[in-house]
């Protein structure tokens, strides 16, 4: 009898932000600067906690404008200033859904390539709603930089 470990869904999202790296990793690890842009469609941040090191855990709180709250934590695995995070990734309801996200921040001229790598999703419906949710932040973001 063989056994086959399952592969887990991802997902990547790749885009060039007219930001230099620093602008854009500070976006990322930031509280104040996290609120003002990380969450998808009308969706609101009620509140970010972030301590960005290694061992650091964080914290974002974010309402539906139906008024469902979606509270999400995890733990920086690594950090390496302006250049690469790396954290899980659990939202308060499915704690045991753990997945993990890695950021690279590249400079590209006067912008930075942005590369998201998140991974482990326990099924493809999961990695769905999250390539959906975070596309909709990343516009977010994107008009955040633009300021």
């Amino acid at each position: 009898m063989s056994t086959v470990a399952a592969v887990k869904p991802s997902l990547t999202i790749k885009r060039r932000f007219n930001a230099a790296p620093e602008k854009v990793f500070a976006a990322w690890t930031d509280p104040e600067k996290i609120k003002r842009w990380m969450s998808p469609g009308e969706a609101k941040m009620l509140s970010a906690e972030n301590d960005a090191r290694a061992g650091g855990r964080f914290r974002w709180v974010m309402q539906a404008p139906d008024g469902e709250k979606h509270d999400v934590s995890g733990v920086y695995r690594e950090v390496i200033p302006n250049e690469k995070l790396v954290f899980t990734w659990a939202w308060i309801s499915t704690p045991e859904r753990e997945s993990l996200v890695t950021l690279t921040f590249k400079r590209d001229g006067d912008g930075t390539l942005f590369t998201m790598v998140h991974e482990q999703f326990f099924d493809e419906t999961a990695r769905d709603r999250h390539q959906h949710g975070w596309s909709g932040a990343m516009e977010k973001l994107e008009k955040y930089l633009a300021l």
